[in-house]
């Protein structure tokens, strides 16, 4: 099960895992977003998908909705209270008390206490209601303007016409089956402004907490849906997503408005991270695929990662970058990204993510749970 959760953004196989579920047992899609997760002393061990500060506090989220807290740099785990039991993709922390949550059916999580609890605030069916109401409003528009139009751009038109109604027939049966597309990654900017995106090319963002949502997908360029799989915050304020495709957005407004970038490579970009230098963006992705740019994704340049494991996530502090990835992959570069030294654990075990602890130590988290290691990657404990 937890090889075919391996891409933490999405993947064809989680893609599938989540698909799998319309059917005619669509009740147990409500089911695990009604169901608190059971506690189990095997959390910390089973698969973890993210894991992220809340002040000196480690969390880390996983699946059948496990969420675990460490008070000791990752030594030891208590179980939190979660109220939902789907897999878990992706956290942030706002602050050291108020962190999100998102996954599977479309639900995002809110924690106010450090992650020792968490309530639902959002989930499939809401996103799915929402996007709606903007593909109606899309279609509306179009209408007129077909009204308007005549001869070949009329044409054209009628054809752009057919294709958003088509995609509202699409979004309507998704309803009726019930919260199938999963939440793929979460940033927030502060504690009342954050951002969801996922499957089908979902964006989402809230100017409260939380407390309430917007569709705010028709503000990209995306016109086939391509799944956005990772979302970061860039030093100098600037917002990157990446995605199915080689799809890659950035906006320099708080995500009022994206414009796409053309980048050198056309596969699946699985994670976003910034390298503490203004403008400057690491992407990557499948088969070992490393991109930087130094001036917000106008330019690229394909770095050697001296791997071909997919990569799923990493951090950069001072001039250290540590990016994990498939097979138990530990990609560590000192130079500020020029090259990258690859370690491959000894489990082969799938890495999701990762943070800095004490000293140049890691805390990796992913298949075989959670594990302390050294600054290359290897088992300390």
């Amino acid at each position: 099960m937890a090889t075919s959760l391996m891409c933490k953004t999405l993947g064809a196989a989680s893609l599938g895992l989540s698909m799998a579920c319309a059917s005619p047992v669509a009740f147990a899609l409500a089911d695990v977003i009604e169901t608190p997760a059971r506690a189990t002393d095997l959390a910390p061990e089973n698969l973890l998908t993210d894991v992220e500060r809340a002040g000196d506090r480690m969390v880390a989220i996983g699946e059948r909705g496990h969420i675990i807290v460490s008070d000791d740099q990752g030594q030891s785990w208590t179980q939190a209270e979660v109220p939902v039991s789907v897999t878990l993709t992706a956290l942030d922390f706002a602050s050291e008390t108020h962190g999100w949550a998102v996954g599977h059916s479309g639900v995002v999580l809110h924690s106010d206490d450090s992650g020792s609890s968490w309530e639902v605030q959002f989930t499939g069916i809401q996103a799915a209601e929402l996007a709606i109401e903007s593909q109606e409003e899309a279609i509306a528009e179009m209408e007129e303007k077909v009204e308007a139009a005549s001869g070949d751009e009329k044409s054209d038109l009628e054809w752009a016409l057919d294709d958003l109604y088509f995609s509202l027939e699409n979004m309507q049966a998704d309803l009726d089956i019930g919260p199938v597309n999963p939440f793929l990654d979460v940033l927030f900017l502060d504690e009342d402004r954050g951002f969801v995106i996922g499957a089908y090319g979902m964006l989402f963002h809230t100017a409260d907490g939380g407390e309430s949502w917007q569709d705010w997908s028709p503000r990209m360029e995306n016109p086939q849906n391509f799944h956005l799989n990772g979302i970061a915050e860039i030093a100098g304020g600037a917002m990157v997503i990446v995605g199915e495709a080689g799809q890659i957005h950035v906006s320099v407004d708080d995500g009022e408005t994206w414009e796409s970038r053309e980048g050198p490579y056309p596969g699946s970009l699985f994670g976003v991270i910034g390298t503490g230098r203004v403008n400057e963006i690491l992407a990557f992705g499948l088969r070992g695929t490393l991109l930087m740019s130094t001036d917000l994704g106008k330019n690229w340049t394909v770095l050697n990662s001296g791997t071909t494991a997919t990569l799923n996530d990493g951090f950069a502090d001072d001039s250290r970058i540590v990016l994990v990835g498939t097979g138990g992959a530990v990609l560590v570069s000192g130079n500020a990204g020029d090259t990258f030294r690859a370690y491959v654990r000894g489990d082969r075990q799938g890495v999701m993510s990762v943070v800095p602890v004490s000293g140049t130590d890691l805390l990796l988290v992913g298949e075989g749970g959670a594990e302390l290691t050294d600054a290359k990657g290897k088992n300390i404990q």
